[in-house]
């Protein structure tokens, strides 16, 4: 029989895990509200006691909107931040906050993570979105929204969307514009898991292989950019 882990294994862990993020790196952290809406806000890491606590700077109050009544002792936030020098690996955790700081700048002071994780971009990290874009099937164009996304796939919502016809395996393509000017993602795909919704529609999209990079670079833009 095999022998379980020890504490005292799991705190190294923890800590080795944890100290891939560097004091000063950038981190987003994903918050919700109780009514099940969720965002991302960009910030800093500070640094961490073990067995303690967690220091993350406050998001910009600009940024927050109403989110920022939600942040208050025993809140959720999921923490992610991309190592450095390991391309496409993200360091992610779940964690509540004890407390929150004035001095001598707005501080969040988080418990101290259960677990922290090593996410591969590639393999098993999955993110709630709110992406505007345009799908086209056929020759025509249709407005869609992705609303979650990994390297394998996304979901896909589109209002009056009846007159769509789907099947699956449809081939398509989505196509999500740069608002900066830059190269727009072009996503190749087809559809599956078709869900007809009342006044919409609603499927998954199954990515071909050879929008990988295409989708690893979308998936870094948005952890390292809040909505």
């Amino acid at each position: 029989m095999a022998e379980k882990p020890s504490n005292i294994d799991t705190a190294t862990r923890l800590n080795r895990n944890l100290e891939l993020l560097h004091a000063g790196s950038l981190i987003t952290i994903e918050v919700a509200t109780p009514a099940g809406q969720r965002s991302r806000f960009r910030t800093t890491f500070i640094g961490y006691l073990p067995k303690k606590y967690v220091l993350i700077q406050f998001p910009e109050a600009n940024k927050l909107g109403k989110f920022s009544q939600h942040l208050t002792q025993g809140a959720s936030v999921t923490v992610r931040g991309l190592i450095e020098g390991h391309e496409g690996v993200v360091v992610a955790f779940v964690s509540s906050i004890k407390q929150t700081l004035q001095m001598p700048s707005r501080i969040m002071v988080l418990d101290f993570p259960r677990a922290v994780g090593l996410q591969n971009l590639r393999s098993s990290i999955r993110i709630d979105t709110h992406i505007h874009a345009k799908i086209k099937i056929d020759q025509n164009y249709w407005h869609t929204t992705i609303t979650n996304l990994s390297i394998n796939g996304c979901q896909l919502s589109i209002d009056n969307g009846e007159k769509l016809v789907l099947a699956e395996k449809k081939s398509l393509e989505i196509v999500i514009e740069d608002e900066q000017g830059g190269n727009n993602f072009k996503l190749n795909g087809s559809v599956c898991n078709l869900k007809q919704q009342i006044g919409g529609l609603s499927f998954g999209v199954k990515f071909d292989a050879k929008s990988n990079d295409q989708v690893s670079q979308l998936l870094l833009t948005i952890i390292t950019s809040q909505d």
